[in-house]
């Protein structure tokens, strides 16, 4: 928690990649629509890995140092912070669009302001597991683990696929790690997907105003591909975990034949490590299938626990909303674990109604484990292409995340997938030694 005695400036930047605080303004924070003050306990120090843009056709809004009233800095575009894995952002930053803005790309968009030379943003780390900390990687150690695990399979067009597109093309911290030999090991495993999600990072359509920011993969895995590599992993990394789906496909359920296969197959070789998916949870029957052959834990995304919220984000194609609460369900009944991957867009998230569906959510399912994920993507094409004018009475996601915790104390938060250690031993263990 930081210590603040005043609040932080705000941050302006002259369209050329400089960055300029304005002292008349103190920088705000913004929840759905409205811009509001920052609470000076919710500000922390930008965390390392973390970046600052510019959102050009934006100025941003803060409050005169002087009169205390809320007003436009007409001396640049608006600025946002990225900040990095394991941090969860409690207001998306403040500013007023103007006409012949262009739409942003697909980042979170949080708050950010300066005092005493530092950058602050109001955040707080939901993760103690160090396992995206940039200080961790390595680039000699991955660039070595690349070229031995082309080596080691050199018809495996997932490994390639791993090493060429996500770790060399766009840095992936799940990949990077899997080169490093260590943790979790991403499986892409679907090209084709039963969502149409507004926010998709790996298919937009031609005449969207945004891009994606990664091509999806273009082949179906076989089993043989994924066995190959993977079971080596759960033998030879500490704490590891292989989970299938990530965010540059498709969706994994639509592959559950090959997952099935998969799973089976790796268990015959090792009884080491953790099985996961990463999925929207569409198909529950394959679900059951999967946790029959052997899955571990289920991850789910979801930008909402309310259905009409979700439906009109995802537009689901031949499931509902009530498919991934069942999902969630039959893996509970294994005795596995369950997550849901949470979108967190401040002023939706935090809602009163939001929160009171979740409640309902975590209840109903037995949750095991929330991941807060900053949700990247324009904040005002977002609540625009969902049609949301008001989004209603919010708690603050500070607030939110406390009244969680106290009605659900054995409900986890944190970003990442959880090792079979840590959910069959300590979960709160120290990080130090990964």
């Amino acid at each position: 928690m930081s210590s603040l005695k005043q609040s932080p400036y705000i941050l302006y930047s002259d369209g050329n990649g400089h960055i300029f605080e304005d002292t008349t303004l103190y920088a705000v924070g913004r929840s759905g629509w409205d811009a509001i003050a920052i609470p000076k306990n919710e500000w922390i120090e930008l965390p390392e890995g973390g970046s600052l843009y510019e959102l050009p056709g934006r100025r941003g809004i803060g409050i005169d140092v002087k009169t205390g009233g809320m007003r436009l800095c007409e001396k640049g575009w608006a600025v946002a912070a990225f900040i990095p894995p394991a941090h969860t952002g409690f207001y998306i930053a403040a500013y007023e669009t103007m006409d012949d803005a262009p739409t942003l790309p697909l980042f979170c968009y949080t708050a950010a302001g300066w005092l005493n030379n530092k950058f602050y943003v109001p955040a707080t780390r939901i993760e103690q597991d160090i396992r995206q900390d940039c200080e961790g990687y390595d680039w000699v150690t991955i660039n070595e683990g690349v070229d031995k695990f082309l080596q080691a399979y050199p018809h495996n067009r997932l490994v390639k696929h791993l090493a060429e597109n996500c770790c060399l093309t766009y840095h992936c911290p799940a990949a990077r790690n899997y080169f490093m030999g260590r943790w979790e090991c991403p499986i892409p495993s679907s090209p084709a997907c039963n969502a149409n999600c507004i926010g998709c990072i790996s298919f937009q359509p031609q005449e969207e105003t945004i891009t994606s920011t990664q091509d999806r993969l273009t082949f179906k895995p076989t089993a043989e591909e994924i066995v190959e590599f993977t079971v080596p992993h759960l033998e030879s990394a500490p704490y590891p975990i292989v989970s299938f789906g990530q965010g540059c496909e498709g969706e994994p359920l639509l592959m559950w034949e090959t997952i099935r296969d998969s799973i089976i197959e790796m268990r015959k070789h090792t009884p080491k490590g953790s099985i996961n998916i990463n999925t929207n949870g569409s198909r529950p029957e394959s679900v059951r299938i999967l946790c029959e052959a052997g899955l571990d834990s289920i991850r789910v995304s979801t930008n909402s626990a309310r259905k009409h919220i979700y439906e009109a984000y995802y537009r689901p194609n031949n499931y509902q909303f009530e498919d991934i609460v069942e999902s969630l369900k039959v893996v509970n009944s294994f005795g596995g674990w369950t997550s849901i991957n949470y979108f967190v867009f401040p002023g939706m998230t935090d809602s009163v109604e939001e929160y009171e569906a979740l409640r309902k959510l975590i209840s109903e399912t037995n949750l095991k484990m929330i991941q807060w994920r900053n949700f990247n993507i324009d904040p005002d094409w977002y609540l625009g292409k969902l049609g949301i004018a008001e989004t209603g009475a919010c708690l603050g996601m500070k607030q939110l995340l406390e009244l969680l915790r106290d009605e659900f104390p054995q409900l986890k938060f944190g970003y990442f997938n959880p090792s079979i250690e840590r959910i069959k031993g300590n979960f709160e263990a120290d990080f130090a030694h990964h």
